[in-house]
């Protein structure tokens, strides 16, 4: 069976950071090659993705993660009936019940420091908004019935959430750990971004001004406290892949897949974790991003930089860590034969030189382009793959 699945490896530099930290507040590293690089969780770059969909899909193609599910249905419920707004938290109740998921007591304490009592599952949950509608609107037609709490409570709701997965559901997965019917297997796969290069953290060391104190005559002009930010700053490999056809399965659309995968690369791509952002001001776009359609199996490139990179009076690292990129994907092909369907190239700076010295610009390794035109080109070819299939 012929499958379609995208590659998608990114080389970025990030200047002085600590974009991903650990339970101490240093930045994450790992060993790699024998030596100590960046890194960054896959978790961190999976959840800035997913935020950056807000600005690319509607909020129909897009889920919520959430314990609080009982209050957003109770919410939907309340909004489509308003007549029914005493009994929209008994009736959400009811109808997720309905569908197996488990929920529990729990106290909540508000600000004021009032505690109230909920129900809510003991786990997250990620419902697509389609879901959410689809609980609230049957929890109402049930609530019509003659006698609602046997309704509610003969009703079978787990085919409610079956269906009509969003997206990012569809993309990223969801576990539903006493209810494995409901369990929907993630179609992208997002390795942690090293370093291709050895770092080691430092410190910045800083003080902040009480401003009135440096006022005040009888006052020395010492600072109203002290401390240190652990930092670094390199050149990450980042990697992703997104199997086109189990995404479509999930949609049960191809033209929802096109637009599921155009959107996940331009996310995935252009977001970047949002961890001391005020601080360093290092949010940068990549310097190259190299996009492989395969039919085979996703292949990460990570095995080009298990040497360390290291630049030279007339190399950046970035235009070395490119050139070995593009090599280890030429290496792949030739070696093993694993010859990709497509491949799509775009980069800047020294990166597009490290790049064009294995793929001269013009030939026929890889299509040079733009960014934007990228995104057209990889979901059309998914599309057509993916249509030809049917």
């Amino acid at each position: 069976m012929t499958r379609t699945i995208v590659d998608v490896h990114v080389l970025q530099t990030v200047p002085p950071s600590n974009i991903n930290r650990d339970d101490t507040g240093s930045p994450k590293t790992a060993i790699f090659g024998g030596t100590r690089r960046a890194r960054v969780s896959s978790q961190a770059w999976k959840r800035a993705t997913r935020l950056a969909f807000d600005g690319l899909l509607s909020t129909d193609d897009l889920g919520v993660r959430t314990k609080r599910i009982v209050d957003l249905v109770a919410a939907r419920i309340t909004e489509l009936r308003p007549d029914l707004s005493e009994q929209a938290t008994t009736l959400a109740e009811g109808i997720l019940t309905s569908t197996g998921l488990k929920l529990e007591k729990v106290k909540r304490t508000k600000t004021n420091g009032e505690t109230s009592e909920h129900q809510e599952p003991g786990y997250l949950v990620f419902l697509s908004r389609l879901q959410v509608n689809k609980l609230a609107e049957t929890a109402i037609e049930l609530a019509d019935q003659p006698d609602p709490a046997a309704a509610l409570k003969a009703f079978k709701g787990k085919s409610l959430l079956d269906r009509d997965h969003s997206i990012d559901v569809a993309l990223f997965g969801r576990m539903v750990a006493d209810v494995s019917d409901l369990n929907v297997d993630a179609c992208a796969q997002v390795a942690h971004a090293l370093s291709v290069h050895t770092v080691d953290n430092e410190y910045d060391y800083f003080t902040a001004v009480d401003d009135e104190k440096q006022q005040a005559a009888d006052e020395d002009a010492g600072a109203g406290m002290i401390g240190t930010v652990e930092f670094n700053s390199s050149t990450l490999y980042r990697y992703a892949t997104v199997d086109a056809d189990r995404l479509a399965d999930n949609l049960g659309d191809v033209t929802a897949t096109r637009r599921a995968v155009e959107a996940f690369l331009q996310a995935f791509v252009q977001s970047m974790p949002t961890g001391k952002q005020n601080t360093f001001a290092n949010r940068t776009l990549p310097d190259a991003i190299v996009v492989v359609l395969r039919e085979e199996q996703p292949v990460n490139l990570v095995g080009a930089f298990e040497d360390p990179v290291k630049a030279s009076a007339e190399t950046t690292r970035a235009e070395v860590a490119a050139h070995l990129l593009a090599e280890r994907a030429d290496e792949i092909s030739d070696v093993f034969g694993q010859r990709p369907v497509k491949s799509w190239a775009v980069a800047l700076g020294t990166a597009r030189k490290g790049l064009s010295s294995v793929w001269p610009e013009g030939g026929d390794a890889v299509e040079w382009t733009t960014l934007p035109a990228l995104y057209a080109a990889v979901g059309e070819l998914v599309s057509q793959r993916l249509g030809a299939g049917q």
